[in-house]
């Protein structure tokens, strides 16, 4: 088995920063807020966060903020909920919450909770059980989570479930291992993992893993390196992880490595990218690979970012 090219990760991870002008990221400007909580995130379990300037990087996330309170993707462009938590988890990232006006950001995201209990991504109204984890994990990360209907958010997050024990992007929706993490994620960080069927969901999780070692999203899909974060973070949170083989996942993601320029794809012999750079990872941590930090499947930041802010925390939800 191979080893993580951690010098060559971080180079690379640093090199995608500094590229403004190619074609990737001109077709990704928009995310760019998403590819800083991957890149920097990723950083931290390596161990590198500080090689980063940080001030510079506050400095252009607050400068991304919208009148309404929410975060855009990047400077000129439209607020989102998803780039609104990625800000929020590169400013926990920093030890740099302090920086945000909480209130404004919090009733950006209360301001998205539908009747029925979920949450649309922006004022446009798309719905999505996605949306429910974000809002509760922002709201998690601010102390806030107490402004929601926490009862109804969960009960629309639980109408997403499937008969084989999976959830869905909304009621009756595909079971998905990304939608699953986000369900997961959602009713763990609000103290309501009883209402998942662990040995069923754990059965459909394992089930991903195919002959490569890798993991897949869906039944008769190819294995992603993904999938290395949202099936494993799942297993963790359900208690079902010994289920899957991990030295050979470990293996699958190890082979995915550009191990000359770094960076990690998203099957053996792919072009890397920072979002699978990241997943892979993550995903290694989870696996608890040698020398890198921990990270909390339900905060998707590293252990020690989460109980510093849980230390902060003046009332417990």
């Amino acid at each position: 088995m191979g080893e993580l090219a951690t010098e060559k990760h971080v180079q690379y991870i640093l090199s995608v920063e500094k590229r403004k002008d190619d074609f990737q990221s001109v077709v990704m400007e928009h995310l760019r807020m998403n590819g800083a909580y991957w890149g920097l995130t990723a950083l931290d379990i390596l161990g590198k966060l500080n090689i980063v300037d940080a001030d510079e990087v506050v400095s252009w996330v607050m400068s991304c903020q919208h009148e309404s309170g929410g975060f855009a993707g990047n400077v000129g462009h439209d607020p989102h909920i998803l780039y609104t938590l990625s800000a929020v988890q590169v400013l926990a990232l920093f030890d740099k919450l302090d920086v945000l006006d909480v209130d404004k950001v919090t009733n950006y995201v209360v301001g998205l909770q539908n009747e029925d209990g979920s949450f649309s991504g922006d004022i446009w109204g798309e719905v999505d059980s996605r949306f429910s984890y974000i809002a509760i994990l922002c709201l998690s990360l601010l102390h806030q989570l107490d402004k929601i209907n926490v009862e109804k958010a969960v009960n629309f997050v639980v109408s997403c479930k499937n008969m084989d024990g999976g959830f869905g992007c909304t009621p009756g929706g595909e079971s998905h291992s990304g939608q699953i993490f986000c369900c997961v994620g959602a009713l763990a960080l609000t103290g309501s993992l009883h209402h998942v069927d662990k040995d069923l969901l754990g059965w459909w999780l394992c089930e991903r893993q195919v002959k490569s070692g890798g993991l897949n999203g869906r039944p008769e899909k190819l294995p992603d390196v993904c999938y290395s974060w949202w099936v494993l973070s799942s297993l963790i949170m359900i208690d079902r992880v010994h289920w899957i083989n991990k030295e050979k996942l470990i293996k699958f993601i190890l082979d995915c490595q550009d191990t000359e320029n770094g960076g990690i794809s998203d099957r053996p012999d792919d072009a890397v990218d920072v979002y699978h750079t990241y997943f892979g990872i993550a995903g290694l941590s989870l696996l608890e690979y040698p020398s890198l930090k921990a990270i909390d499947p339900a905060y998707a930041l590293p252990v020690d970012v989460v109980n510093r802010i849980r230390l902060g925390k003046r009332h417990a939800i």
